[in-house]
């Protein structure tokens, strides 16, 4: 028997970190693309990228809708 019948293959859905409105800021474990915003209006997406430009600074955000 192969091992992979026994273990699932991981997928990284990811974490989310914080919700603006109906948008969520989602980080993942990838290390491609490190944090994802999902959903959301454009207004959602004006209160997220200010609050990640105070607190989370230093990260990359990908958007998908």
């Amino acid at each position: 028997m192969r091992i992979g019948n026994f273990i699932p293959a991981f997928k990284d859905e990811g974490e989310v970190i914080a919700i603006f409105g109906q948008a969520e800021l989602v980080k993942h474990l990838n290390g491609k693309s490190n944090y994802e915003l999902r959903g959301g209006s454009a207004e959602d997406h004006i209160k997220a990228e200010a609050w990640i430009s105070m607190f989370l600074h230093e990260a990359v955000v990908r958007l998908r809708q």
